[in-house]
């Protein structure tokens, strides 16, 4: 494993609530974290059908476009009745061509799941697969993931994106109803971060 030897990241995304986490979770090693936005950059085209691959793409071009390492995070819920969908297009189901709406994702998952006359508890895991890349080329990946179930009317206006849905394993409160910190302690970005932390930080 390569360890990480600067004290400037560029986190490989433009999701404000996906970089506040991460950035969240690096504050501790003094690491200053800046977005990919920050260096202008687009956001490539995510063309593989795993989190890793796309995490990949993602953490490579943010790297080479800034030349500074670069941490991308490609993550995502998989419900079990609907056969791992939404999966590695989970924010593709919020796109309404005019920005993200996951609240309609979130009840066309449910809607699905009613159709499908899915038992309950309706399973679920979050996924998460980090992937910090060099400019030489270089790269680690790690992947997390929380198991849960998925619940019905949305709770919580806490985190972001399928977040009021999800209800983890063993907890009374969704992720969206959870306080933050509490989640980050718990959640498959978590998970994936002890992971990275371990090899390239600690």
């Amino acid at each position: 494993m390569r360890r990480f030897e600067g004290d400037k990241l560029v986190i490989a995304s433009h999701n404000a609530g996906k970089i506040r986490e991460i950035r969240a979770l690096l504050e501790p090693f003094g690491v200053e974290v800046a977005s990919a936005a920050d260096f202008g950059l687009d956001e490539p085209e995510e063309t593989e059908d795993s989190f890793a691959g796309n995490a990949r793409i993602k953490a490579h071009h943010a790297a080479k476009g800034s030349g500074l390492p670069a941490l991308s995070d490609d993550s995502g819920i998989t419900v079990d009745a609907l056969d791992g969908a939404p999966g590695v297009h989970t924010a593709d189901w919020a796109e309404t061509g005019n920005g993200r709406d996951f609240p309609m994702a979130m009840e066309k998952v449910w809607t699905l799941l009613e159709e499908r006359d899915a038992p309950t508890p309706r399973r679920a895991a979050f996924n998460c697969t980090l992937c910090l890349a060099w400019p030489d080329g270089h790269d680690e990946m790690f992947e997390g993931k929380v198991r849960g179930q998925v619940v019905w009317p949305m709770r919580g206006d806490q985190g972001f994106g399928f977040d009021p849905v999800f209800l983890p394993d063993g907890e009374t409160e969704t992720f969206g109803e959870m306080d933050p910190a509490r989640k980050h302690a718990m959640s498959h970005r978590a998970d994936a971060f002890r992971k990275l932390v371990h090899a390239c930080f600690a």
